[in-house]
């Protein structure tokens, strides 16, 4: 029986939460473990976040918590450590607590996407790149991807100022690659990235101008749900290659549970 009074907690917080597939995944993963352990979806007002991690903080059994949209950016305030991926976008979308009763801080989403190309063959390496989004996901995204070492990278947002401060930000961190904010435009780029919530909806506008997608350019949508948003079928259409974001949450759950050490530090039933 999983559950019980033993059980360690983990934690998924996001507002709204509703939408979240981490409780679910980690769950099925205890179970599969045969352990005692279980992860709720919390949330709360933004407003009110402070109230309410004093409360998630004073819980013992509480091991981590999985961070999501729009807390990203002030959980990485509440740990007393933090790794150098979540450090330097100044986001954290995972903590743990350690053994003096702390938190350490990580951000897995860049890991998570550049795990999945990979996976999948997709080199980075000397590649010209667009992302389309300067949020949470996508700063950690832009700092992996130059990381990988491609050539240039052209970011874009909604908001210019953002896209900037996301570009001088990637610069500042990996000097040898050229990176700068700009158009939505995928005119000769190998690698386009979208990095933003458009096309989780069905009335959602394409994110960006699809005829100038050129065959075999690796277009890499973040997206979760659906599997196969209309930026992808129209990818697919023109030749390109197309990957959904299921990928890079798989490989972001494994991340995240070798993070927990869910499996040494859970109960067995």
């Amino acid at each position: 029986m999983r559950g019980t009074g033993k059980a360690h907690v983990y934690a998924m917080l996001a507002h709204p939460v509703g939408h979240a597939k981490s409780p679910g995944m980690f769950n099925e993963l205890f179970e599969k473990l045969d352990l005692d352990s279980l992860m709720v979806p919390v949330t709360c007002d933004p407003a009110r976040l402070d109230e309410f991690w004093a409360g998630m903080d004073a819980m013992s059994n509480l091991r981590g918590v999985i961070v999501s949209i729009p807390y990203k950016v002030p959980m990485l305030a509440k740990a007393a450590t933090a790794h150098p991926r979540a450090a330097r976008v100044g986001a954290a979308n995972i903590l743990r607590r350690l053994p003096s009763g702390e938190w350490e801080a990580d951000n897995f989403d860049g890991y998570g996407f550049v795990l999945a190309m990979k996976n999948k063959g997709h080199a980075m390496a000397g590649k010209r790149a667009l992302q389309i989004g300067a949020g949470g996901a996508g700063a950690s995204i832009a700092h992996c991807l130059a990381e990988e070492g491609v050539a240039a990278l052209t970011i874009a947002d909604i908001d210019p100022k953002r896209a900037e401060a996301l570009a001088a930000s990637v610069r500042a961190a990996f000097p040898g690659c050229d990176v700068t904010a700009g158009a939505a435009d995928p005119a000769g780029m190998e690698i386009v990235v979208n990095a933003t919530p458009v096309g989780m909806k069905a009335e959602d506008p394409l994110p960006l101008n699809v005829e100038h997608l050129q065959p075999g350019t690796v277009v890499f949508d973040i997206i979760m749900e659906p599997a196969e948003t209309r930026l992808l079928a129209e990818a697919a259409a023109r030749g390109c290659i197309a990957e959904g974001g299921r990928q890079m949450m798989d490989c972001q759950m494994q991340a995240m549970a070798d993070f927990l050490d869910a499996e040494r530090k859970g109960s067995h039933v």
